[in-house]
Formats: C-alpha cells, sequence, structure tokens
C-alpha cells in the first residue's frame, strides 16, 4: 500500500502543498506526513498512535494536529501527545528544501522529557486506580520529567487495559485480548513505575498523607490522585445469580461473558446505555439472537433525540436484535426471562446495563467534599490541599455550561488525568477540555463533542437516516454538544468551536 505514495527520499514539489498543507508519503516502508505549517514543513508518522486513524484528515490547529476518528492531538515539532485518547507520541522525520523540493529522508529520535526541576516537586505520588485517568496521569508524570517514586493501586489485578474495546471488538471477537493491555510490565519496571494490583485502597488519612490498603499495606505521599472510576448499578432482580446475570465493567467481566455466550444461543440485554446497545451488537456478531429491554420507549432520546433513537434502532434491527421497550425484567427463571408485562423470553443469560454510579467511597469516609462524585475546583483539586480527582469520579466546574460536571467517558477521563497531573507538578492549568465520546454500533460511528444535559433545539446538517449528518443540540441559542456521523472534520470542527466560545 505505501509503495504507492510518493517517495519523500526523492522530494516532492513545494508547489504541492500550495492548495493543501498536508501530503502523505513514504520514507522506506514508513507512511508519512508531511505538514506545511507558515513557512515551516513537518514530518510525522501518517497514523494515530490510538486506533491508527489517519491524520491527513485530521485538524490542523496552532501547530498541532487532531486525529480524525477520536480526536487525539499531537504536537507537529515533537511529535509529542498534547492530549488522549493517544498514549504514544508520533514518529518524526527531519524536512529539507532545496531547489523548490521537500525531501524526508532522516528519522529523528523521540523527544525527550521536559526539563525537570527537583524544587518543590512533590517526592513521592501515589495515583488510586488503573484506569484511563490513572494511566495518563502517570504517563503524564514521567514525561514531565518527574522522576520520583510512582505507585499506582488498584484493587484489580489486571495492569492498566483498553477498556472501550471490552464492549466493542474484544466482546464481538474480533480483537484478541493481548490488544487489551496499555503497556507492557517491561514498561512500568523501566519507567519506575510501581503497580499494586489486586488490593484495593480501603482508608485514607488526610491529615497524615497515608493510604492503606487491603491486607494493611500503608503508603505515605505527598500528593494524591483519586481515580478510582466507576461501578455498575446493580438491580435487584428476582432470581438472578452470577451464572446467569452478568455486569460488564472489568476485563474479568467481559471474559465471564464471552465464556457464557460460547455455549449459548439467546441473550437478553437489559438497559439502553451506549454500554448495553454495544453489547448487544457485539453478542450479535457472535451469532447469538439478542433481546433488548429497556424502560424507554425510544433510544437515547435523552442523550441524543428521538431521530438518532430511531436511527440506532433501525439498525440494530436490521441485524436481527429484538427490542423489548418501555418494559423492565420482573424476574429470571432457568433459561427464561420474564418481563414487567408478563411476555416470556427464552434467554442462557442476561447482561445488565444499566448505568454506573462513581467509585467515592473512599474519598467520602476520608471527609472529602462529594456530590455526584468527588468535589474538585477548575484545577482538579479536592477539598483536601494536595489530593486530586480525576476520571469517572471527579465533578468539575465547567465553564461552559456554568454548571458541575461528572462525566463517564474514556477520552475525558484520560484529559481529566493528564490535567491532573501537570498540576501535581505545580502547573495551576485549569481544566478547559471539551467532552468527547465516541460510541460504535454494527457500522455506525457516532462522535459527540460538548455535554447537554438538556436543549431546547436541535439543528440537523445532512440526513440522519442517511447516516451523514452533524446535529447541533442548542439550548438558549447557544451550541452546547455536537454529535456526527460519517463527519469527523465536522466534529473536529464543533470540538474547536466550543473551546473557543469558552475561552
Amino acid at each position: 500500500m505505501n509503495d504507492k505514495l510518493p517517495d519523500l527520499e526523492l522530494g516532492v514539489a513545494a508547489a504541492d502543498f500550495d492548495q493543501r498543507p498536508m501530503l502523505v508519503g513514504r520514507v522506506g516502508k514508513d507512511a508519512v506526513l508531511v505538514v506545511k505549517s507558515g513557512n515551516e514543513y513537518f514530518a510525522v508518522a501518517a497514523l494515530c498512535t490510538h486506533y491508527h486513524g489517519h491524520l491527513v484528515d485530521g485538524l490542523l490547529v496552532d501547530g498541532t494536529i487532531r486525529c480524525p476518528w477520536h480526536h487525539a492531538c499531537f504536537d507537529l515539532k515533537t511529535g509529542a501527545v498534547k492530549r488522549g485518547p493517544a498514549l504514544d507520541p508520533l514518529a518524526r522525520w527531519q524536512v529539507d528544501q532545496q531547489d523548490g523540493r521537500i525531501f524526508v529522508r532522516r528519522q529523528l529520535p523521540r523527544a525527550g522529557n521536559a526539563p525537570y526541576s527537583a524544587d518543590m516537586q512533590p517526592e513521592s505520588v501515589v495515583i488510586v486506580g488503573a484506569g484511563a485517568a490513572g494511566l495518563a496521569a502517570a504517563l503524564t508524570l514521567r514525561r514531565a520529567g518527574y522522576q520520583h517514586r510512582l505507585t499506582m493501586v488498584s484493587g484489580e489485578p489486571d495492569a492498566p487495559y483498553d477498556r472501550p474495546n471490552l464492549s466493542k471488538d474484544y466482546l464481538a471477537g474480533t480483537a484478541p485480548e493481548e490488544w487489551l493491555p496499555l503497556r507492557s510490565a517491561e514498561f512500568y519496571r523501566d519507567n519506575g513505575i510501581e503497580l499494586a494490583l489486586g488490593a484495593a485502597a480501603v482508608k485514607l488519612d488526610t491529615k497524615q498523607s497515608k493510604l492503606t490498603l487491603q491486607g494493611g499495606r500503608e503508603l505515605s505521599f505527598d500528593r494524591l490522585l483519586l481515580a478510582t472510576g466507576a461501578t455498575p448499578v446493580r438491580l435487584q432482580i428476582a432470581g438472578a445469580d452470577p451464572d446467569r446475570v452478568f455486569y460488564l465493567r472489568s476485563v474479568a467481566d467481559c471474559r465471564a461473558i464471552i465464556a457464557r455466550a460460547a455455549a449459548a444461543k439467546r441473550a437478553v440485554v437489559l438497559g439502553s446505555s451506549f454500554i448495553a446497545l454495544e453489547v448487544a451488537a457485539s453478542l450479535r456478531a457472535r451469532g447469538l439472537e439478542v433481546y433488548v429491554v429497556g424502560r424507554d420507549s425510544v433510544l437515547m432520546r435523552r442523550v441524543l433525540g428521538e431521530q438518532v433513537g430511531a436511527l440506532l434502532r433501525s439498525v440494530h434491527e436490521s441485524q436481527g436484535v429484538v427490542f423489548h421497550l418501555g418494559k423492565t425484567i420482573a424476574r429470571v427463571d432457568n433459561n427464561s426471562v420474564i418481563l414487567s408485562d408478563g411476555a416470556t423470553l427464552n434467554a442462557d443469560f442476561v447482561v445488565v446495563g444499566a448505568g454506573v454510579r462513581p467509585v467515592d467511597d473512599l474519598a467520602r469516609t476520608a471527609g472529602l467534599a462529594t456530590d455526584n462524585g468527588v468535589t474538585v475546583d477548575e484545577h482538579l483539586m479536592t477539598s483536601a490541599n494536595g489530593i486530586y480527582a480525576a476520571g469517572d469520579i471527579a465533578s468539575w466546574p465547567d465553564q461552559r455550561s456554568g454548571e458541575r460536571l461528572r462525566v463517564e467517558h474514556w477520552v475525558v477521563a484520560q484529559r481529566l488525568g493528564e490535567t491532573a497531573a501537570r498540576n501535581i507538578l505545580g502547573a495551576r492549568e485549569r481544566f478547559t477540555a471539551v467532552p468527547f465520546f465516541w460510541t460504535q454500533q454494527f457500522d455506525v460511528v457516532i462522535n459527540y463533542v460538548g455535554h447537554a444535559s438538556s436543549w431546547d433545539k436541535i439543528r440537523v446538517d445532512g440526513a440522519i437516516e442517511k447516516r451523514d449528518c452533524a446535529i447541533r443540540y442548542e439550548r438558549g441559542g447557544r451550541v452546547a454538544a455536537v454529535a456526527t456521523i460519517s463527519r469527523d472534520m465536522a466534529s473536529l470542527l464543533a470540538e474547536l468551536e466550543l473551546e473557543q466560545a469558552a475561552s
């Protein structure tokens, strides 16, 4: 494939950049993106390091490039990750100009860590949680040059992994488990990140700056980041037992569902959340008959509106998913599920996707301020000095809406973790990132930027039913959020518009 790209070692004409500032070529076997910014040229890897989105279709903003798929942001000069969901920097190459031509021949070494000053820096940092926010914070600390003791604590036995894949490709059987870990064991060793896994934090002493783990181990800290995430809302369902009713949050949960699905023919998914619908699509990909049971009469109406909800339903139904909406489960009996209206569904097991709640017990018992999560200020510090919170538990003041937000999405958690890490090192950076998430259900991908807890007007550009549209959710004449289908650039531009509106 790369053989068909222009050979950058032989050079391309500078005039090729007159109409568009980006061009993809090759250096050996590597696909390389050359970008003209002002009078300078930069050369970086052509594919995003997250899920390999094509950066040539992305957006250039102030010396950075943003991936069209999931909005990762990279510095063009250094290749460094400026913002998740990407964890790894872009490879970069030397660019030379000669006789009106642009040449790319020599790959440059990875840019080093930022200059580090030991003055006033914490001697030890403990991160409670090994999810999106926790790992992003740890990586950010090390890339910022932090050299002291760094410990990640988690009640799970698994090192950080790609949680969004649990309801998507991994559950569907199209991604192997070896793709899930986000870093190797050698990486943590080589970067001096201690993983204290399989022992949950059970007590936080804010006055003594000590954290007690299950089993009795105590960790002292100068700075602490709480990133304990969320846990599924567990429903009281008559007849439910662990062999028939499953929840999905961890890789262990996903393994259990996959094992059950291997010997099953039919499944019921309870709930109409994004996770529930992704689970339904993944189980259908495994060949199971799938029934979705949900209280709401229209899918995702409160988040995306009735038209998008109708589209999602039609997409699922076209793939054989059967819906029972406006209902819930009354009880589970052997290989059948009895609904609230008395209807009976033959099913081998049930997966519940009824939402999550923040795991803020540790913070509450320690006396930290909580209100639908752990309350933080604009710098993500909690009510206790030196203790920060990020990820699904963090409730932060959003300057765009004037509300407090707590958003349960992977990319938001990563960006919260990145900001918290810089502030742990004294940056005093306000968290201003625009919330972003994506969902993939069969062949439909929806990107969503912003946050609209409510709206008074929806404006649609394009055709929702044709899966080609940008949907703007407005409140009081201002855009609160934008959802897009098959319009990646529109999503990137909407993110930028929302950023600029708050600046």
